[in-house]
């Protein structure tokens, strides 16, 4: 990252390669100054932010800004995330936006409960990604404490 012309880090946490890409390429087209990185699994997420293992050099992984976590991962799944990082006072602040195919109520329920601040469902149009991902993205990073929405279940 350079530091004349700091950017935000967005941390995706997704087994997906396809959604990545998907991500990325939505990314590029919002032409923001947000730096994306990723994760494969819960695990890797615990790990990135509390700088173990791999990504133990705090100044080439520095604090997100804001995760998309998807919820269905192996090693460690995103609710189990979700809970872990809301629970801890260092990094409950982080934003989450909830990025997955899943729709079902409980899942909801959950994301909510455990203070996620966006349960978005993946659209199946890159276009649909795009706006929605512009939106949310913009909107929490400037007003991390907007109510609980839920958008496309």
């Amino acid at each position: 990252m350079d530091k004349e012309n700091p950017s935000l880090i967005v941390l995706m946490a997704d087994d997906d390669e396809d959604d990545c890409l998907l991500v990325e390429s939505a990314f590029k087209e919002m032409d923001l100054a947000y730096e994306l990185r990723f994760v494969g699994d819960g695990r890797e997420l615990l790990d990135y932010l509390y700088n173990e293992g791999d990504f133990s050099d705090l100044e080439k992984y520095p604090r997100p800004n804001l995760i998309l976590l998807d919820l269905n991962m192996p090693r460690i799944d995103g609710r189990e995330a979700l809970a872990i990082i809301k629970s801890d006072p260092q990094l409950n602040n982080i934003p989450i936006l909830i990025l997955t195919t899943s729709g079902e109520e409980r899942d909801i329920a959950l994301a909510k409960r455990a203070g996620a601040s966006a349960f978005l469902s993946k659209p199946e149009a890159f276009a649909d990604l795009t706006d929605m991902l512009s939106k949310f993205c913009i909107a929490i990073l400037h007003n991390p404490n907007i109510p609980f929405q839920v958008i496309g279940c």
